[in-house]
């Protein structure tokens, strides 16, 4: 068990959420530590889908290159529906915790799935129900997860990609997630 705090980009767009999670990679933080939250689709398209082809996930659609790239890379993700905000990606560690939230009915009062994770590992209410509208408005939400020190330095990089906020948060006492299986 350790310490693990958090912190949180709220990106524009997808290639800026690349962009983010190639600068991280590049400066040697470790995808077991990072995740990316983000529509999987954009409000215009009719058809959305996606389909598992062995340990890669294939995705239709305009942003079906950007999500099929990352899921090969992140260590596990999930596909899921969230009332009002609509379908979501969640790839990476967080992707294991929203599992884990779902197989354990661990939902707190009033937040989807996702929010409930996001509370788990730390975030406040008022700044998960923030991440969810973000979310909602077609934003992206690029996290890492780690000791202090390097969730400092992460905050140093993400704050390079301008984000329209960057936050950090005081984490909880966990256990490193087991990884989350393909839908």
């Amino acid at each position: 068990m350790e310490n693990t705090d958090t912190v949180v980009a709220v990106l524009a767009d997808h290639p800026a959420a690349e962009t983010a999670v190639k600068k991280l990679t590049a400066a040697g933080f470790e995808m077991k530590n990072l995740s990316i939250v983000g529509k999987g689709y954009h409000t215009d398209e009719k058809v959305i889908g996606f389909y598992n082809a062995g340990d890669r996930i294939k995705f239709w659609g305009t942003r079906g290159a950007f999500w099929g790239g990352f899921w090969g890379l992140f260590l596990g993700g999930l596909f899921m529906a969230i009332p009002v905000v609509g379908h979501v990606v969640v790839l990476g560690y967080l992707a294991a915790i929203v599992v884990g939230g779902i197989e354990n009915a661990v939902l707190v009062g009033g937040l989807s799935a996702l929010g409930a994770a996001l509370y788990s590992i730390g975030i406040p209410k008022d700044s998960v129900l923030q991440y969810e509208t973000a979310l909602k408005t077609d934003r992206f939400l690029v996290m890492a997860h780690g000791p202090a020190a390097e969730v400092a330095r992460a905050k140093t990089i993400l704050g390079t990609v301008n984000p329209s906020s960057l936050d950090v948060h005081k984490g909880v006492k966990t256990a490193p997630p087991a990884v989350a299986a393909a839908g």
